[in-house]
């Protein structure tokens, strides 16, 4: 399968490229700034999503059979929004396969679940970002998958741990919220799923997060003690005291998913258990 990860860059993306090159994919891979140390069988592609012009001319040098989009842009509409549709618009005109990367950002938190039928409500400005990009890939391409996920962790490399690594040592300030619940997925789980998606034709909408709905501090004590590291030095607070906007309990339903899927979905007290 000749297969384009857009934002390869990134940590989703960096597992995606491994697990197909490990699978004797050919690979092609994209970044924005610091282009990444060179690894048989990978073709590196640097390219700004923002730019209709930029997407169009590397999907025209690589000739993807399957492009899969982890890109984005937290708080840049730009990259999120029209960076998804300049995708699905190159996709589109020279044939294949789209999978889409989004996010639980998506919804309010309002639901006590969502699954895959759920519409999209978001409370934040990255949240309404990532409805749009569905809105416009499902219009462009009614054959793309788009795959919902949520906190990505695993294998100490994520923003997250990182964290809960600064506050455990006492080199970072700061508190992990008790009141802003995620399922949390391990990154090899969700590049598994989406490699998947793209080599079975999967299409439609896909939830592919974890089966644990855990808070944030929850999670950190979690990966505290798979690091050896003290969990009691975790500060906890509450989300709504600080003031923050945005939904505070998303739990994606990802039962209809796990049915389509082999990749199995663990959850962060299996995938984190020291």
């Amino acid at each position: 399968m000749k297969i384009l990860i857009v934002g390869g860059s990134g940590f989703l993306g960096a597992e995606l490229v491994r697990l197909c090159v490990a699978a004797g994919h050919d690979v092609g891979a994209t970044y924005l700034t610091a282009r990444p140390q060179e690894r048989p069988g990978t073709r590196w592609l640097r390219l700004d999503v923002r730019s209709r012009e930029d997407v169009a001319a590397a999907l025209d040098a690589f000739g993807p059979e399957v492009t899969v989009n982890a890109a984005y842009g937290k708080t840049d509409w730009a990259a999120t929004a029209d960076g998804a549709a300049h995708v699905a618009v190159a996709v589109a005109r020279l044939g294949g396969r789209l999978v889409h990367v989004s996010s639980d950002a998506v919804f309010s938190g309002v639901a006590a679940r969502y699954d895959e039928a759920c519409a999209p409500d978001p409370l934040s400005p990255y949240g309404a970002a990532k409805a749009a990009a569905e809105t416009a890939v499902r219009a462009i391409l009614p054959d793309a998958a788009v795959a919902r996920t949520s906190l990505i962790v695993g294998d100490g490399g994520s923003g997250h741990e990182a964290r809960v690594r600064s506050l455990a040592t006492g080199r970072g300030a700061g508190v992990l919220f008790t009141d802003d619940v995620k399922c949390p997925v391990h990154v090899g789980d969700l590049a598994a799923a989406l490699v998947e998606t793209a080599a079975r034709g999967l299409s439609g909408m896909l939830h592919v997060a974890g089966c644990d709905a855990v808070n944030r501090h929850e999670l950190g004590v979690l990966i505290a003690r798979g690091e050896g590291l003290d969990p009691a030095r975790l500060p906890a607070g509450r989300r709504a005291d600080a003031g923050l906007g945005g939904p505070f309990e998303v739990r994606l339903d990802c039962t209809a998913t796990q049915r389509r899927l082999r990749t199995r979905l663990r959850g962060a007290r299996e995938f984190l258990a020291p």
